[in-house]
């Protein structure tokens, strides 16, 4: 039964930092482009200068790095929350046989 209990508490934290996640917003800019996304991979805006406006390709290119860039945040701070709970709930390497 314990470990039912402890799946539950689980879930629960992993609702929660699901929700957390939600209302993070990650900020990543290159050259003059700022994509900010939230803490699940969702773009939430996409900002260019009138600088960055000068190279149609080069504003291409730094849109798609700004928007690896804040992704990649965003999944590291995920899997820092999700660690957390892990190493909470004692299963700091994970789940067997994942």
């Amino acid at each position: 039964m314990n470990k039912f209990k402890d799946l539950y508490k689980l879930q629960k934290q992993a609702k929660d930092i699901k929700k957390k996640l939600q209302n993070t917003h990650i900020e990543a800019e290159v050259e003059g482009v700022t994509a900010i996304v939230d803490g699940q991979q969702e773009i939430i805006s996409v900002s260019i200068t009138d600088e960055a406006y000068t190279n149609k390709k080069k504003t291409e290119s730094n849109l798609v790095k700004a928007l690896n860039k804040a992704i990649k945040r965003s999944q590291q701070l995920g899997a820092e929350q999700m660690k957390d709970v892990m190493g909470d709930m004692g299963l700091g390497g994970g789940l067997p046989g994942m």
